[in-house]
């Protein structure tokens, strides 16, 4: 039986799922960074500090993958300094999870003028998230088309998430 070589690189779909993953967890690790100062509880504040350190090693260990994604010889980009990218981000996180949620919530529905308001609601965050998207778009922190400097920006995003001080 013949054995296949396994490839070197990874798969579309996989580069894409680890985008995703790197992306949202850095704003997440981001937001919990900015957050920290302000945990006043001790238990509370061991708890940030364990998901700090699980999501940045979770960060860490992704970004090891990106130097196999497709076309991975990318040129190194500015590194921007401003938060705006992460700002953005997040705005576009939070309407892509309500979406999610209220399609989830959809589908739970018995009564009709619930499922309506929940249909209204789903529509405007469906809305938003667009307006979101082309905003990111159009300032170039969401280069969709173009996924060597998608794969920067998250590599960025991540590298600044994980020099942030808390």
């Amino acid at each position: 039986m013949e054995e296949r070589q396994q490839p070197r690189h990874l798969a579309w779909h996989e580069t894409l799922e680890i985008h995703e993953l790197v992306a949202f967890q850095s704003i997440g690790l981001m937001k919990l960074k900015k957050a920290f100062p302000e945990v006043t509880d001790p238990a509370l504040k061991n708890l940030y500090n364990e998901a700090i350190k699980g999501l940045s090693k979770n960060i860490q260990d992704l970004l090891k993958f990106y130097p196999m994604a497709p076309k991975a010889n990318r040129e190194d980009e500015e590194i921007r300094e401003d938060l705006m990218p992460f700002y953005a981000g997040d705005l576009l996180a939070l309407f892509k999870t309500g979406v999610r949620n209220y399609s989830i919530a959809i589908t739970e529905t018995a009564t009709p003028a619930l499922r309506n308001v929940l249909k209204q609601h789903l529509n405007a965050a469906i809305d938003t998230h667009a307006k979101v998207y082309s905003f990111m778009y159009s300032k170039g922190l969401y280069p969709s088309y173009q996924f060597d400097k998608l794969l920067q920006n998250d590599v960025n995003l991540a590298n600044k998430a994980l020099r942030k001080s808390f």
